[in-house]
């Protein structure tokens, strides 16, 4: 086994490729979680908008209609959560992992029903999101395997990061956001609409967990199979949790999932157990998140002995 055959260029954008749904599911997470929400039901709104996607750009033959129905499928599930959480008082956790069940059955059920398939679902009529190739790099050595080819919403997830970190540090919007998630009753008393602060979080980031979702079965793939996402939104919010909801941070923990994933894929063809690479993924979730629980112990410990001796 020779190690140039795994570790070189084309690693890394392999690696970027699977870490990007997850990007999108994190950064769903972080945002809600700036209001001090545990989004778990990421990977419902995830698995909503895969089919979604898959579905509309089938029977329109518009992969642009594909994302947008996406968008609001993630949209109106997300309200569903914090009517429930907000409104009613019901415990965020145990919406969530009802809305998770909710999608991997009605997904299921809509597979059979709307397209007459089970398992899975793939067909020419449906319209992948395009990729992005540059004419220019073809013939530069790296840099032309790293950056053509690239689908518009793993443009877009780059970009996406930029204007996160932009609202969530330094506009007023975000500022209100993150008091409301740090000290709700003291913003309050300063005039904000706690309410209506969570309300928008939790939309927005329905927003994002649908196109997370589309990006899935249209741009990483084309087609749909049943619980597609595979515990991607868990991820994400194990990275969220790993990158203390900062979009920046939050986006590096995504990519030692996709660089694991990627390296498993590639130690597969030399004989490596299946299985063993299957439960790559859930190791390292299981590790980003003792870590991290580790990291936030020990600050919290630090500014404790800090304020002792004041």
């Amino acid at each position: 086994m020779e190690l140039g055959t795994i570790f070189n260029a084309s690693l890394i954008f392999s690696a970027f490729r699977s870490a990007t749904p997850i990007i999108y599911a994190a950064l769903c997470a972080a945002i809600t979680q700036q209001a001090d929400i545990l989004n778990i039901g990421t990977e419902g709104i995830m698995l909503m908008g895969a089919f979604m996607a898959v579905a509309v750009s089938y029977l329109t033959g518009s992969w642009i209609l594909g994302v947008a129905v996406a968008m609001i499928s993630g949209l109106v599930v997300a309200t569903i959560m914090a009517i429930g959480n907000i409104k009613f008082k019901a415990d965020i956790c145990a919406i969530g992992m009802g809305i998770n069940m909710f999608a991997l059955a009605i997904t299921k059920f809509l597979l059979n029903a709307w397209l007459g398939k089970s398992g899975s679902f793939t067909d020419p009529k449906i319209q992948p999101i395009p990729k992005v190739h540059f004419a220019f790099l073809e013939d530069v050595p790296v840099l032309g395997e790293l950056f053509n080819d690239w689908c518009i919403t793993e443009w877009f997830v780059i970009v996406l990061i930029v204007i996160l970190w932009f609202v969530f540090y330094k506009t007023v919007w975000g500022l209100r956001l993150r008091a409301v998630g740090r000290m709700p009753m003291a913003a309050q008393t300063a005039g904000i609409n706690v309410d209506a602060m969570k309300y928008q979080a939790i939309a927005i980031s329905g927003l994002i967990g649908g196109l997370a979702g589309a990006h899935l079965s249209l741009g990483y793939s084309t087609m749909f199979v049943e619980n597609m996402t595979s515990s991607r939104g868990f991820m994400g919010v194990a990275s969220m949790y790993f990158g203390g909801a900062h979009p920046v941070f939050t986006s590096l923990g995504c990519l030692i999932f996709g660089f694991t994933n990627s390296i498993g894929t590639r130690l597969q063809a030399y004989g490596f157990p299946n299985q063993f690479m299957l439960l790559m993924p859930y190791v390292v979730t299981i590790a980003v998140l003792a870590i991290s629980m580790a990291t936030k112990k020990s600050a919290e410990k630090k500014r404790k002995s800090s304020l002792v001796t004041q």
